[in-house]
């Protein structure tokens, strides 16, 4: 059940952060993710996130243990009877997956700190395909995965500890078969049932506000940046267009990952790397599901002269001029 999801350690190869984001192809994505933290053998901090789509809607207090819901539909999204099962299940879970890890690093007196991640998970295709996974890492290293067809663990790298903590995994009595059952089951029903009670946060649309502008670190080099943010949800495309053309992908062009605002909409740059006054035109599209079938086009230009620039051009041809006028005066009186 979604309930003993939420008890999975799960680790994500990279950031949190991510791992976090659904990956393209899915239509949705239930993710849970966990963080043990091991400063010293005697204690652990844990962090726990669920996520729906890039929605993060349950998290776990670290002192009291308990789950804390953070979106109104989702609770009544299942029986009470399952949360307290998941709740239950959940602590038992993360009690023996600490024993077991930090069991392991005393016997084979691996170094503290140390912090182990895990993610675990489904993911719903729009062609009605469904994907689920295991993962875990060790310090920011892939580790351990789950092959949830065979019920097989298998190490993601060849060192001692992906050996060691596979074959514990593998010997996690009843373990493997209750993570099988979930991931095949049960966490696509939850996912279905929590995408329905959620609908309208996941199916909300906030259109992007963007902006381009130029910067030249050094003298012969421009770069024109597209900042675009304020959206939501999280595909968006941004694209260059020199002359009208699309400028396709090289070095020439580079763009930020896809990331969070604090109001729980998205931003990213594009920049991309130009000859000044090389003579062509350049603009930013950004398409958005927000804009339908419309899309942004920003037009850039290079900065026309200042105004205090321009006043002190008109007051030298003025002097310019007076000085010939003048000039013209003393030569007349002079002949």
């Amino acid at each position: 059940m979604l309930t003993f999801l939420l008890l999975l350690p799960i680790i994500v190869p990279g950031t949190v952060l991510e791992a976090m984001l659904p990956p393209a192809v899915a239509s949705h994505a239930l993710h849970i993710f966990l963080t043990l933290a091991f400063p010293n053998s005697m204690a652990v901090e844990v962090t726990i996130y669920a996520a729906l789509d890039d929605v993060i809607f349950a998290t776990q207090q670290q002192h009291t243990g308990e789950i804390v819901y953070l979106r109104p539909w989702v609770h009544p999204a299942l029986p009470e009877s399952q949360w307290e099962y998941l709740h239950d299940l959940f602590k038992i879970y993360v009690h023996n997956l600490i024993l077991l890890l930090n069991g392991d690093a005393k016997q084979h007196h691996e170094p503290y700190p140390f912090v182990y991640q895990s993610v675990t998970g489904c993911d719903l295709h729009s062609n009605g395909s469904y994907t689920r996974f295991y993962r875990l890492s060790y310090n920011g290293r892939d580790l351990i995965t789950f092959d949830v067809d065979r019920g097989r663990w298998e190490n993601l790298e060849a060192g001692k500890v992906a050996t060691r903590i596979a074959t514990a995994f593998h010997d996690f009595i009843g373990f493997s078969v209750t993570l099988q059952y979930l991931l095949n089951d049960t966490c696509k029903d939850h996912m279905k049932k929590l995408i329905l009670s959620g609908k309208k946060d996941l199916e909300r649309q906030v259109k992007p506000a963007a902006v381009v502008f130029a910067r030249t670190p050094e003298p012969g080099r421009l770069l024109l940046v597209c900042r675009v943010t304020g959206f939501y949800p999280r595909p968006v495309s941004v694209t260059w267009l020199r002359d009208g053309e699309e400028v396709p992908p090289g070095p020439e062009l580079n763009s930020t990952p896809i990331l969070p605002n604090a109001d729980l909409t998205y931003q990213m740059r594009s920049v991309l790397a130009a000859a000044p006054r090389d003579g062509h035109s350049y603009a930013c599209r950004v398409r958005h599901s927000s804009l339908g079938d419309y899309s942004l086009l920003l037009h850039w230009a290079p900065a026309s002269p200042k105004p205090q620039h321009v006043a002190w051009i008109v007051i030298a041809v003025i002097l310019a001029a007076s000085a010939a006028v003048a000039g013209a005066v003393w030569w007349w009186r002079r002949r």
